[in-house]
């Protein structure tokens, strides 16, 4: 192994040649190892990982993984996807080599999470076992497909936990309004609510906005980027999804709204986000509309349910609602169906008329 001694600092060095993805012939260097055989250890895990070997253990597998995702997911996803890896799935297998994990070992993994208890007794949601349980899959699947891993043992092992049936709450217009009259005399945290509700716009989408999003002459607004506070500091990312980029017809009141509060900002740049309230500022400006006007407490999140609820209401198709709040694709607006109004009956009544018609013809 390519490890020499330091004699004037008395520690080992790394000094070797590797090719890299692109077969380039690279020199890599790396000093201040205490023994010869630290510096073994680092050359050998070294071109472990660029030789994209599966017989390395799990802990140098994640190296990999988390590298190959950094460019291609959000940050704050990228942060929650670590947390939960860190926490609850290196411990158990960073030491076991990747190609020897079994179903086996997966199921004895799952058994400890289902056995685990709070100083209360509780144990982990379903929820929350199902989402661990998909990490390490996705982990597996990564192995599989990229770096040529015989199959997933997670997947085999089969999954535990359940994904949770998020209860969608909303407000009624009348509620809604009630709520928003408590919010009048806080300049620009009435309009960011007006914002949530008549718009269906994610919270993100809402704090990301400048007066360069607003055509006042249309009354539109342009959706194309997201705010996120990320470790104590202001990003600004692309929407959630591709649909998200979008351009969202305001209601006349609200453009007029919308151009009287931006007209009041002195100064602002076109480029400049109007909106400076705080996700926990505005669930404590919740905190006080609830209380002051007793409209039932819900989540921010649930005033895009609201949106999408008063559009079910007013007779809109599913297609027009998922254009105009930017889901994916229209089975997210069918997860709404319980609110579309039942047509069975509607159907045979007119079913009824096309027929007594061509009888009367005839």
């Amino acid at each position: 192994m390519p490890a020499y001694k330091d004699n004037n600092t008395q520690t080992w060095y790394a000094s070797f040649y590797y090719q890299n993805w692109k077969g380039e012939r690279i020199k890599k260097m790396k000093r201040g190892f205490r023994t010869k055989r630290e510096a073994d250890e680092f050359i050998a895990k070294f071109k472990l990982e660029q030789a994209k070997d599966l017989d390395m253990n799990f802990e140098e597998f994640l190296n990999i993984y988390l590298r190959d995702l950094s460019n291609r997911i959000k940050q704050n996803t990228m942060i929650t996807k670590t947390y939960v890896i860190e926490d609850k799935i290196k411990p158990y297998f960073k030491l076991k080599k990747i190609n020897e994990i079994s179903p086996a070992d997966i199921i004895e993994w799952q058994n400890e999470l289902l056995a685990y208890r709070d100083e209360n007794g509780n144990p982990y949601s379903p929820c929350y076992l199902k989402t661990v349980h998909n990490q390490l899959s996705a982990i597996f699947n990564h192995a599989v497909k990229y770096y040529n891993l015989k199959n997933n043992p997670a997947r085999i092992a089969g999954n535990m936990g359940k994904e949770k049936s998020k209860e969608m709450k909303f407000w009624t217009k009348e509620e809604y309004l009630k709520f928003s009259e408590s919010m009048m005399r806080k300049d620009g945290v009435y309009q960011a609510f007006e914002m949530l509700y008549w718009c269906g716009l994610r919270l993100g989408e809402m704090l990301a906005l400048t007066p360069g999003d607003f055509n006042f002459t249309k009354e539109t607004v342009r959706i194309n980027k997201s705010f996120q506070r990320i470790k104590g500091h202001d990003v600004i990312t692309d929407p959630k999804t591709e649909k998200s980029n979008r351009t969202v017809q305001m209601p006349h009141f609200l453009a007029e709204e919308i151009h009287d509060y931006i007209s009041r900002l002195y100064g602002i740049k076109r480029d400049s986000r109007i909106f400076h309230i705080t996700k926990s500022g505005l669930h404590h400006e919740m905190d006080r509309g609830c209380k002051e006007t007793g409209v039932k407490r819900i989540r921010l999140h649930d005033f895009r349910h609201s949106h999408v609820s008063l559009l079910i209401e007013m007779g809109f198709s599913a297609v027009a609602i998922a254009d105009r709040v930017g889901h994916e694709s229209i089975d997210i607006t069918y997860r709404y169906a319980h609110l579309f109004p039942a047509k069975g009956k509607e159907i045979a009544d007119k079913l009824n008329i096309e027929r007594e018609e061509i009888v009367n013809v005839a």
